[in-house]
């Protein structure tokens, strides 16, 4: 047994004694949460401009009536045989949360470098429904320090994660935030990286409840366990 043996009445004290760091964490999440909020935003002047399957989006028109917009980096690059399996985990939380999130002036778009017709081959496979744009021969993932294509790389460091670090592939995984205004002004107002993008993924949460937590000890990386949902 991994784990020490002991009375009801000795489990509930050991449980309320975690109950309070569990709520005090909460507390302070929330405070997190606020402090987020609460950023400076950044306007974006820029005209970015994305593949859909009705035609050419620009990034406002992917808010659609809504004021914000989440979207997810979705790491699927050119010629790419199929999507990273560990986004693919994130993003089969998403299609049951599309309209709990509309419910709060929220719209969510995955993008991804790849052309159109390659994401859509793998969306197909995968069976999700949420909006998914290309941002092919544009500037949108370069700009939010997502993709290194080869020909925009030098040595072998990249700015990821507000920070330098090894570069490590061509595609890195990121969720961003933006705000419409009634005049149509498109402002930046979050964005977020590596384990920022945990909270995101139901699952994990659940497995942090499990008694073997996320199991992930003495693995390579701590995802290498990671499949497509139909490859397990």
């Amino acid at each position: 047994m991994p784990n020490q043996i002991v009375s009801r009445q000795d489990w509930l004290a050991a449980r309320r004694d975690l109950l309070s760091k569990e709520k005090a964490f909460s507390r302070q999440r929330d405070a997190l949460a606020r402090e987020r909020r609460a950023l400076p935003w950044v306007k974006v002047d820029k005209d970015y401009a994305f593949d859909g399957p009705t035609g050419k989006l620009t990034l406002a028109d992917l808010f659609g009536a809504r004021s914000q917009l989440l979207v997810y980096h979705f790491m699927l690059g050119p010629g790419w045989a199929q999507g990273c399996p560990s986004c693919s985990y994130l993003s089969d939380h998403v299609d049951g949360a599309l309209p709990h999130l509309a419910a709060r002036d929220v719209s969510f778009a995955a993008v991804s470098r790849a052309p159109l017709a390659e994401i859509e081959r793998f969306r197909a496979r995968m069976g999700w429904k949420f909006p998914w744009v290309s941002s092919f021969g544009g500037d949108f993932n370069l700009d939010f320090q997502v993709s290194f294509p080869k020909d925009g790389r030098t040595g072998n460091k990249v700015a990821y994660n507000y920070g330098e670090t090894e570069f490590g592939g061509e595609e890195l995984p990121g969720a961003s935030a933006f705000y419409k205004d009634a005049g149509g002004a498109v402002f930046h107002t979050y964005s977020t990286y590596a384990r920022g993008l945990d909270l995101m993924i139901g699952a994990y949460n659940w497995l942090d409840i499990a008694p073997k937590g996320r199991d992930e000890v003495g693995l390579p990386h701590s995802m290498s366990w990671v499949r497509h949902h139909d490859a397990y």
